[in-house]
C-alpha cells in the first residue's frame, strides 16, 4: 500500500511539474531555413520537388520543411524529406512514415530497425557516431521502395516512435523545448534490395552532418 502511494505521489508531482512547464512560454530554438539547404551534397546533385499542397501541410503541421529528390552522376537517386516542427504542444506532431505511407497506397513488406554509422560533428568533423534508424520496404504494384527514416532532436536520433514520445515529454519538462524533425529517404529498389540499402547509407553517411546545421540542439 505504502509503495503504491509512493507511485502515485512521484507520478502527480512529474504530472504537476509538466503542466507547469507546458503553461510557460516555449522558446523558439534559432536554426537556419530548408530554404538554403545545399543543392549539393558530396557527389551528389539536388532537384527541387513540388511543394506539398495545403490540404497536405494542414495535416502535417510543419514549421518547415525540405522535399528533394538527390542523384549521383551515375543518376541514381534518392527521395529526401525532412520536416520540422518548432513546438508539438498544441497537438502538431510528427506523422510517422508506418501511418502515412499506407495511406498513399504503399503496402509494408517488412519493417526492422539497422545501424548508420556516420560522421559525430558538423560538415568537416572528425570522428564516427553509431545512430539507428528505421529500415521499412514497402510496395505498390510492381513499384518497391526502400524508406529509412528517423526522428532527430537537440542532437539526439531516435528509431522508435515510442522513445521519440519519452524524450518528448522529457525535454518539455526539462527544457521547456518540443522541437524536432523527421527525417525519412526512400530509395527504388530496382533489383538488389542490398544494393538499394547501400545507396541509401551512402546518401545519409553525407546528407547527416550537413542536417544537424539545421536542426537545433
Amino acid at each position: 500500500m505504502l509503495i503504491r502511494a509512493l507511485v502515485l505521489f512521484a507520478c502527480f508531482i512529474a504530472g504537476a511539474g509538466f503542466v507547469a512547464r507546458a503553461e510557460r512560454p516555449e522558446p523558439v530554438p534559432t536554426r537556419t531555413s530548408f530554404a538554403t539547404f545545399p543543392m549539393e551534397l558530396g557527389e551528389w546533385h539536388g532537384a527541387q520537388q513540388p511543394a506539398l499542397a495545403r490540404d497536405v501541410l494542414a495535416v502535417l503541421g510543419v514549421d518547415d520543411y525540405l522535399t528533394r529528390a538527390y542523384f549521383t552522376p551515375g543518376n541514381a537517386g534518392v527521395g529526401l524529406y525532412v520536416g520540422y516542427y518548432g513546438s508539438q504542444r498544441q497537438g502538431d506532431t510528427m506523422h510517422s512514415p508506418l501511418n502515412c505511407l499506407p495511406g498513399a497506397g504503399w503496402q509494408p513488406v517488412s519493417q526492422t530497425t539497422m545501424p548508420v554509422t556516420v560522421p559525430a560533428g558538423g560538415a568537416g568533423g572528425a570522428g564516427e557516431r553509431t545512430i539507428v534508424v528505421n529500415r521499412y520496404m514497402i510496395e505498390k504494384g510492381l513499384d518497391r521502395q526502400l524508406v529509412l527514416y528517423w526522428y532527430q532532436s537537440h542532437g539526439r536520433v531516435v528509431a522508435s516512435e515510442y522513445w521519440g514520445k519519452f524524450y518528448l515529454i522529457r525535454d518539455a519538462v526539462r527544457l521547456n523545448r518540443t522541437d524536432g524533425a523527421l527525417v525519412r529517404v526512400i530509395v527504388p529498389v530496382t533489383g538488389d534490395e542490398q544494393a538499394a540499402e547501400t545507396h541509401a547509407v551512402q546518401f545519409i553517411k553525407v546528407l547527416f552532418p550537413t542536417l544537424g546545421g539545421y536542426l537545433p540542439a
